[in-house]
């Protein structure tokens, strides 16, 4: 860098008026003095290093604020001494209310799931047939044997009458592309007004997507009530239990022996 410098020629020495050329060019002064040319150029060197040296960082720490949102968020339970387990807790130290809110809501969907299919599960192992409305197919709930059965997929011939005499699993394999695509597409449907009602409109609870035609959020206090408090614990607690359960029952459906314990 030194060597692109603009300097002068010895004839501006020569006229007093011009500064030297030691002033326009600090090359000369530098290979006039060789220590100082050394020096520059380790300056230069350790500077340029400098530009990729690691900046350190304090380590977030977690706030007693968030510590405590995170134990008095909704679902902690005497299960877990009143505080959010360790793991939970390492998950949620950096994050803020609405992180705690995501958490809540995937809890309770995913439970609100299991509960769905342990019941499918169970009904599944057992054989038990729920008759097509106004179809053919099967004469009551332990036997779908018909001699019209209805086809669940003209393509693959696959009939309701052999989705009830199916194992669980197999019984998820008869279902056809059209079918998963109708359930995909619901689901995504569902998951829409879901974040809108839960992440658009204020005020709602975790798990309040404004669906209850049965009418049990319609009581004095809402869901703030008491009563509604202990049925939203006891949703959370049971989801919980059903999603380890249908765990465990598609395990050792997988791999017969994995659950070494009694089982439908």
């Amino acid at each position: 860098l030194l060597q692109l410098l603009p300097s002068r020629t010895d004839s501006t020495a020569e006229n007093p008026t011009v500064p030297s050329a030691t002033h326009f060019c600090p090359r000369l002064v530098l290979c006039r003095n060789p220590k100082m040319k050394v020096a520059a150029a380790l300056s230069l060197l350790f500077a340029g290093a400098s530009a990729f040296a690691p900046v350190s960082r304090q380590a977030p720490r977690t706030s007693v604020a968030v510590n405590a949102a995170i134990d008095e968020a909704f679902g902690i339970s005497v299960e877990t001494g009143n505080k959010c387990p360790p793991l939970g807790r390492a998950i949620l130290e950096d994050s803020g209310p609405d992180a705690v809110k995501w958490f809540q809501n995937a809890e309770i969907k995913h439970g609100r799931i299991a509960m769905v299919a342990t019941i499918g599960f169970l009904v599944q192992k057992l054989g038990v047939h729920f008759p097509l409305y106004l179809g053919p197919t099967g004469s009551n709930c332990f036997h779908p044997e018909s001699d019209t059965a209805w086809l669940l997929s003209s393509t693959t011939g696959v009939t309701f009458s052999d989705v009830a005499k199916a194992a669980p699993l197999d019984a998820i394999k008869m279902v056809p592309a059209a079918g998963w695509l109708q359930i995909f597409f619901v689901a995504g449907w569902f998951e829409c007004v879901a974040f809108n009602r839960q992440w658009q409109q204020e005020g709602r609870v975790p798990g309040d997507y404004g669906y209850d035609p049965l009418g049990f959020t319609k009581r004095e206090g809402g869901f703030e009530s008491e009563e509604l408090k202990s049925l939203r614990m006891k949703e959370i607690k049971n989801g919980r239990v059903a999603m380890m359960t249908i765990a465990a029952w598609v395990s050792n459906e997988a791999i017969p022996g994995a659950l070494p314990v009694w089982h439908p």
